[in-house]
């Protein structure tokens, strides 16, 4: 990933009104428009794209891009820590300049002194200088990267094009690439995002299957859909292109709430005044890095010279049948592993490895004619193909264990281990917590007969998985915990274990069946309740503050992503209200604020018992915690809540419902299309939920069911000495 560090994290939305037809160039029309002010930020990143490279760098003022102090040089082989040090010293004395120049000092300047006031207008005040002596920035030079993000641009943009054409999106966005990761397929950031258009874990997992075994984010055909389908949610949640381009690295939530505190939806006000701990530097220069790279890449040749791009990627892909190892399919077709891996880089380590089996359904990419590579692969063994994925097994960590000392025993390399586990640090393990075991196939305890059971089968019941919570199948299953304990004689909500099964719906014959099981069918008198309701929570409201943790996670994780695919605002306003949001209730306020709940009330004028409602201001009191710090709580309980649904299920697209008479958006969500309602209203931001008229149309995201993962081996396996 580049210095300026650019992630992404999105969403899905409504398909767009015909902007991709737009013609380049035309203010009028051009839907990427190029404003005189940002000119000078525009060409600052034209020069990083194409007069240094990757050896030297810029030292600039991070607010005025024009005001570039000196170019730095590294040797060749510089170490990271050499190239720290001599930029530390470059920044402290431009820093020493720019303060002696804000004393007011104007003669006996050296050289270099009059140089650096040249940078700046004519009568550039003593406050300004002082402001830019604490600005001062290093960028790495890019040329040496687009270069090599050029040459392998022609093995995907035909295809990304292609795809924006289908989507109804611009063409130009395919510039976007560039931006993200130089067109590299197997880039992958420190923050955790992957792939060709950088997706972090829990944007990707919006649109696509990213597990232990398949992570879809690093393969560039469906990549570019997901894509597709994230630019789309960013231009219908924002309204213009620079500002859905901005959502892609600031998320559409913040560029919501830059709108609404700007007042405008204009792209020059709002990175030019709007401040936000959020919103730093990567976030205020995407758009203008975009307009730069779009510029260098339709003018490749004036600034590279002539250079061969790779040929179009092509690969037919033949669906898999069974759970084969990727060893044996390999040698079936003919190829060498590596060169199916490199067919296949949504495939991960643990398939290469013969850990895992690659998976039933999969789309294989082959070298050959899907035709002839399905008729080979018919030919493989019964007793080669198997109906379920390897099952791992689980260790769990005891106090004073070492990853070093769990690797020895049970005979696999630590890197194995952090590669399973998804672990960045050898040492941070703590007591309690599973690990899973790379122990290969055949293995005592890697092998279970049967397939891995089912999200929820048709007669309502769910096996619960390692890991689990009430009151994350609850959200799962779109359904209040407090129903779920009844339905199944449950008193602790936190009393559920691995291999349960749990009742997630009422009898077969109660109603409609969907992805989230089986729902009761409304009276008459319901109907009319929920229409009254349908903006308030999606589960009742905790009887107490216990009850509210079991629901959300009260403290917040030491890090997580962020919520920028969702364009709902979670930040607490300067008067200390927030907007309410589904599912939440007064009781996970309560909590996250360590406040009883009828303080609230009180604080509200709410009366017992009377619930929140979704869009509503509430007022809260920050008198025993911060808020910072509930912020960060609220935003925790989203993302669990998020993360347990975007497990088993994926979107796949949407679809426009024009509301008639008599409709109701609880039993559109529900039952018609079987939908959180949270879900709808991240897809309809604006739309007025308690009063929804006849003709309104309303976007509805479509669903898919991933498969379930094998489940660990059920007994965790105990270290012993020896």
């Amino acid at each position: 990933m580049r210095v300026l560090v650019l992630t992404i994290f999105a969403a899905t939305l409504l398909a767009l009104t015909p902007a991709g037809n737009a013609v380049a160039g035309d203010p009028a029309t051009d839907p990427f428009p190029r404003p005189a002010e940002l000119e000078a930020d525009v060409r600052f990143w034209v020069r990083v794209y194409t007069e240094i490279d990757t050896s030297s760098g810029y030292l600039h003022d991070d607010r005025h891009l024009g005001v570039v102090y000196a170019t730095l040089e590294f040797p060749p082989n510089t170490s990271k820590r050499k190239r720290r040090k001599a930029i530390a010293r470059a920044k402290q004395r431009y820093a020493r300049m720019l303060t002696t120049l804000a004393s007011g000092r104007r003669s006996s300047l050296s050289d270099e002194e009059r140089r650096v006031l040249s940078l700046w207008p004519q009568g550039v005040s003593a406050r300004e200088l002082r402001a830019a002596s604490r600005r001062l920035r290093f960028q790495l030079g890019q040329k040496d990267r687009f270069l090599a993000g050029l040459v392998r641009a022609g093995a995907w943009e035909g295809y990304i094009r292609r795809t924006l054409h289908e989507h109804g999106l611009p063409p130009g966005l395919a510039v976007l690439p560039h931006v993200e990761s130089s067109y590299n397929p197997q880039a992958y950031s420190h923050r955790g995002a992957a792939g060709l258009w950088q997706f972090t874990r829990s944007t990707g997992r919006r649109y696509m299957r990213v597990d232990r075994v398949v992570d879809e984010r690093r393969d560039p055909f469906v990549a570019t859909v997901a894509a597709a389908r994230l630019l789309q949610h960013n231009y219908a949640a924002t309204g213009t292109w620079p500002l859905a381009i901005t959502a892609y690295n600031h998320g559409s939530a913040g560029v919501r709430r830059a709108i609404r505190k700007i007042g405008s939806r204009d792209i020059v006000p709002i990175l030019r005044r709007y401040k936000s701990q959020r919103f730093g530097f990567a976030s205020r220069n995407f758009y203008v890095a975009f307009l730069a790279a779009m510029h260098v890449s339709r003018n490749a040749k004036r600034y590279f010279g002539v250079f061969d791009r790779h040929p179009p990627a092509g690969a037919g892909a033949v669906h898999i049948d069974a759970f084969i190892a990727a060893e044996r399919v390999a040698a079936q077709l003919g190829t060498s592993l590596e060169q199916l891996r490199d067919l296949n880089p949504a495939l991960r380590k643990p398939v290469w490895k013969g850990l895992q089996r690659i998976p039933a359904g999969y789309p294989l990419r082959v070298p050959q004619r899907p035709s002839e590579a399905a008729r080979l692969l018919a030919q493989i063994a019964s007793n080669e193909r198997h109906a379920a994925q390897i099952r791992e097994r689980e260790y769990v960590v005891e106090r004073g264990n070492t990853l070093s000392a769990i690797a020895v025993q049970f005979g696999v390399t630590v890197r194995d281990l952090m590669d399973a586990n998804e672990l960045r640090n050898r040492h941070l393990i703590r007591a309690g917590q599973r690990l899973r075991l790379p122990l290969p196939a055949g293995s005592a305890g890697a092998e279970a007969p049967g397939a891995s059971p089912p999200a929820a089968s048709v007669d309502g019941l769910y096996t619960v998985r390692p890991g689990d919570s009430l009151s994350s199948i609850a959200l799962r299953f779109g359904i209040d915990q407090s129903t779920l304990k009844t339905l199944n004689g449950l008193q602790d909500a936190d009393r559920i274990e691995a291999g349960q099964t749990l009742t997630v719906s009422g009898t077969p014959d109660d109603g409609p069946a969907g992805p989230f099981g089986k729902l009761p069918a409304p009276k008459d008198s319901d109907v009319a309740l929920e229409e009254q309701q349908i903006a308030m929570v999606e589960s009742s409201e905790p009887a107490s503050q216990a009850e509210a943790r079991a629901l959300g996670p009260a403290q917040p994780p030491a890090a997580h992503p962020s919520l920028s695919a969702d364009p709902s605002d979670y930040a607490v306003a300067d008067d200390g209200s927030i907007e309410v949001q589904i599912p939440e209730t007064l009781g996970h306020y309560a909590d996250w604020l360590q406040l009883r709940s009828q303080r609230l009330r009180e604080l509200n004028g709410l009366g017992f018992e009377q619930p929140v409602i979704m869009g509503d201001r509430l007022k809260l009191d920050f008198s025993l915690i911060g808020p910072e710090a509930f912020e960060e709580r609220r935003r925790a309980f989203h993302i669990a809540l998020q993360e347990a649904f975007f497990s088993d299920f994926h979107i796949v697209g949407t679809r426009d419902h024009r509301v008639q008479a008599g409709d109701s958006l609880w039993l559109l969500a529900h039952y018609t299309y079987r939908v959180p309602v949270w879900l709808i209203r991240q897809y309809n931001p604006d739309l007025d939920f308690l009063n929804v008229r006849p003709g309104t149309t309303v976007v509805v995201p479509l669903l898919e069911a991933l498969p379930a993962p094998a489940p660990p081996s059920r007994a965790p396996v105990e270290l012993t000495a020896g």
